[in-house]
């Protein structure tokens, strides 16, 4: 989970500074992944290297409001809906952060890498022996 506190100025000219929390969980990553040809992380590839600046443009607000919720009072549940999507998404301080992933590319990776879950590593089988023999070279 990434917590990102941005300072921004609402529609009353009042400076306000607020912690926003996102965060993608495994299922959604894998979601994310078999939705689009070649996975994700292919497409975002092939979307920069054809320098698509609508569709860089269309993906970077779908990962945002994809990733944004609300963390309930218990920390149980991490609340996404299109209310709290819409609701954050009417803002100044979505306004700044989607300016700033968009101008620069270091903070953009950092938000990327911040949401996602970090990868499991597959555990050793209990047995070693449970693998398969090593075949002579001949």
């Amino acid at each position: 989970m990434l917590k990102k506190t941005i300072v921004y100025t609402d529609y009353n000219g009042t400076t306000r500074k607020e912690d926003f929390y996102f965060n993608l969980t495994q299922a959604e990553v894998t979601e994310l992944e078999v939705s689009v040809e070649g996975g994700l992380v292919e497409q975002i590839n092939r979307i920069v290297a054809a320098q698509n600046g609508k569709v860089i443009i269309e993906t970077f607000k779908d990962i945002i409001l994809r990733a944004y919720g609300e963390k309930s009072p218990d920390g149980r549940r991490f609340i996404k809906n299109q209310e709290v999507r819409d609701a954050f998404a009417q803002t100044e301080a979505y306004s700044n952060l989607f300016m700033e992933l968009a101008t620069d590319a270091k903070a953009a990776s950092e938000f990327v890498n911040g949401i996602v879950p970090p990868k499991t590593e597959k555990a050793a089988p209990a047995d070693q022996s449970a693998e398969a023999p090593a075949v002579p070279e001949n």
